[in-house]
């Protein structure tokens, strides 16, 4: 199938019903109903001074992708997080996470993950550079005090101390 074969494809599918899908499944699971976090502002607009093809491009995602060696997730309200080198073999990665069917992300981390995408932006030009890591934490936390106080302020220092102009966030 071309590449032009499956975007068409893909644009037929309907939208991802987020929000009442994980909702249904954190019942499903026995955790009672998700709280959403709603904000009565949006977060500030941060246009680009560069273009994409010259900008160093940070990835952290929600996934519970770990290398194998480090310590895997453990549970809901894990605020911890992996800082995972982008010149990572894909075959080392790692999931775990309890809300969500690992099949997918097992046979192909990418699906969450999405590392040789970026990689292949990068060697076509079309970002400019990875930065040295990316970082991945497991979504599904609870705690939106813990994830302010704690996460947050840790990754936005990473991304500072990394120089990235940036950041891919991808939810699971």
């Amino acid at each position: 199938m071309s590449t032009q074969t499956s975007h068409a494809a893909a644009a037929r599918k309907p939208p991802v019903e987020y929000i009442p899908r994980i909702t249904a499944q954190y019942i499903g699971l026995g955790y009672g109903e998700y709280r959403w976090v709603h904000s009565e502002t949006p977060p500030p607009w941060t246009p680009l001074t560069k273009p994409l093809s010259e900008c160093r491009v940070g990835l952290i995602a929600t996934g519970g992708v770990y290398v194998a060696g480090q310590t895997a997730f453990h549970y809901r309200d894990d605020t911890t997080y992996r800082a995972i080198p982008t010149d990572v073999d894909t075959s080392q990665l790692r999931a775990t996470h309890f809300a969500y069917d690992l099949t997918d992300a097992r046979s192909d981390i990418n699906c969450v993950f999405p590392i040789e995408a970026l990689r292949t932006m990068r060697d076509s030009g079309e970002i400019g550079e990875l930065g040295p890591n990316a970082y991945t934490l497991m979504g599904g936390i609870y705690s939106t005090r813990r994830v302010h106080e704690e996460l947050i302020p840790e990754l936005a220092k990473r991304c500072v101390t990394d120089e990235l102009d940036v950041v891919l966030l991808v939810p699971v």
